[in-house]
């Protein structure tokens, strides 16, 4: 299966009869089983790509288009900034939620939360409640939740930012290592440089709004990886490149300002 974003742009209507350009001629393909990360500063349009793509927003111009995604599944499943979780429901309950909208059948879903409570490490919580969580387990809960529904592409919009620095770090490598076990297509945001290295098999960099792509890089790191790969002196010089290409975008655009 292929994602194909074709020259996607998305204005927004403003203040006073204006228009606000968010995306501007995005061209990007995903190809089947790609972890692929989306890098830029705040602002740049990075969660309107994901919600172009997922369907929830849909281009002033360009298209998406799903090459040969296999029947029985849904197009995309988004993990989003918060966790989202419903409070009254279980952790099993909150994890089959999309398969009881869709009429699954009730032995089906359990069977199946079943093998997605232990895919991210969570057997023992089924009956537990979001509130029983750390902020990492409800986001663990959330990845097997969109995971549930078996997406063509998981999209994740800095599903970690809210964690402090230790539990994304131990998030990032879960991640990792689920994407080892599944190779669900991924298409991932952050603002952070490092964890876009760490984990894509290509890093998009995006301008200052209006957001247009400034540059793909391949990762050429050995998979699996873990911290230690942050050691690699090619995962330190794309680091370093990737800060390059943000940092000029940046100062030029501070010298077109008004």
């Amino acid at each position: 299966m292929r994602v194909r974003v074709d020259s996607v742009s998305k204005v927004y209507p403003a203040p006073a009869g204006g228009r606000l350009v968010a995306l501007e001629d995005v061209s990007l393909d995903v190809e089947d089983g790609e972890f692929v990360t989306i890098l830029g500063p705040s602002g740049c349009g990075k969660s309107t790509l994901l919600q172009v793509i997922a369907g929830l927003e849909a281009p002033t111009r360009g298209r998406v288009t799903f090459e040969g995604a296999p029947a029985g599944g849904a197009l995309t499943a988004v993990v989003f900034q918060e966790h989202a979780l419903f409070p009254w429901r279980t952790v099993r309950d909150n994890v089959t939620f999309g398969l009881e909208v869709r009429g699954v059948p009730a032995a089906e879903r359990l069977a199946l939360s079943r093998q997605l409570l232990a895919l991210v490490g969570l057997e023992g919580f089924a009956d537990r409640y979001p509130h029983h969580l750390s902020g990492g387990m409800r986001q663990r809960v959330a990845i097997a939740r969109a995971l549930a529904v078996q997406p063509a592409l998981l999209l994740m919009d800095e599903p970690f930012s809210a964690l402090d620095a230790q539990s994304r770090a131990l998030m990032q490598l879960e991640l990792l290592a689920l994407w080892e076990r599944t190779r669900r297509s991924i298409l991932y945001v952050t603002h952070q440089i490092q964890e876009a290295v760490l984990l894509g098999d290509r890093v998009v960099v995006m301008t200052r709004r209006p957001g247009r792509i400034l540059a793909v890089r391949p990762v050429p790191l050995p998979r699996p990886r873990d911290e230690r790969t942050m050691l690699d002196p090619v995962f330190v010089t794309l680091v370093d490149e990737c800060w390059q290409l943000i940092k000029h975008d940046a100062r030029e655009a501070l010298a077109d300002a008004p």
